[in-house]
């Protein structure tokens, strides 16, 4: 992708930041299950809810 005005840099920055939200989604249910310290499974499932909300708010 070519930048050539703020929008564009904007909207590769949107699509990064989305990659990034996305493959802490992937990440987050695998590291959930493999916790041992149920205070920090919670804490887990409570941030991946919080990362599909910004996940939707990226892809409006």
């Amino acid at each position: 992708m070519k930048i050539k005005e703020l929008e564009d840099l904007y909207l590769h920055e949107l699509k990064d930041l989305l990659g990034a939200e996305t493959q802490v989604m992937e990440a987050l249910p695998r590291m959930e299950k493999a916790s041992t310290d149920p205070d920090l499974a919670e804490s887990l499932a409570k941030h991946r809810a919080v990362t599909q909300e910004q996940i939707n708010r990226l892809q409006d």
